[in-house]
């Protein structure tokens, strides 16, 4: 076992590297695209704002669409789309596009529940003293909401980590890739191991520096 990882430890960095920018990509994209779809539902379904829910219902429909679909079937999908984009089908960065459409989807909902959360008193006292619609959004709306924010998008980097594990079954890379191509078509069971060990490492690490992170906000809110 240890003479088969040595021989391939070149790969594991370079599928780690592979992933990395797969995960990093996509979730700083659907953190922009998906917090201002969130911050856009929001919006759109109170009346403090700009309520309109005709244009709500519709971008609800697309992203509930987008959601439902299974990530494998939208990454094969979306693979065109890939290579209008990026100029090719294979490859992490070919992988980027569909899973930053898929993670924005899915971030747009959570930031939307985020915003949501905000107490709803806090908004009509800013509006009844006269103050800005934009002022209110980016001076106490996305402030009062950005500890469940951050929550939120270590909730997404989690997911998108495992979208990412699937990109190897069309050549995507990343740790995915490798424990399918030595894993389960060489029959090394010891990669496949190793992969499935630095996925569970990188989750908890993602997921102790997004608590850690909440908390440090939610005491700096209380002082």
């Amino acid at each position: 076992m240890f003479e088969t990882l040595v021989k391939i430890k070149d790969d594991i960095w370079l599928s780690l590297g592979q992933t990395a920018l797969m995960v990093f990509s996509s979730l700083a994209i659907a953190i922009v695209l998906g917090g201002a779809l969130g911050l856009f539902l929001f919006a759109t379904s109170n009346r403090l704002f700009v309520k309109n829910m005709v244009l709500n219902q519709l971008v609800g429909v697309i992203l509930n669409v987008i959601r439902s679909v299974p990530f494998l079937i939208l990454m094969i999908f979306l693979l065109p789309l890939s290579k209008w984009i990026v100029g090719t089908k294979i490859g992490s960065t070919a992988v980027i596009v569909p899973l930053s459409i898929a993670a924005t989807a899915f971030f747009a909902r959570l930031a939307e529940a985020s915003f949501a959360g905000v107490s709803h008193g806090v908004l009509e006292a800013a509006v009844a003293s006269g103050a800005k619609k934009s002022r209110i959004i980016f001076q106490i709306l996305i402030p009062e909401a950005f500890a469940s924010l951050v929550k939120n998008i270590t909730v997404t980097a989690i997911s998108i980590l495992g979208y990412s594990a699937m990109a190897g079954l069309v050549g995507g890379g990343g740790l995915g890739d490798l424990a399918y191509r030595y894993g389960y078509q060489r029959y090394q069971t010891e990669v496949m191991i190793v992969c499935v060990v630095i996925l569970i490492v990188l989750v908890q690490l993602t997921q102790w520096l997004g608590d850690i992170i909440v908390k440090r906000l939610n005491r700096k809110n209380l002082s």
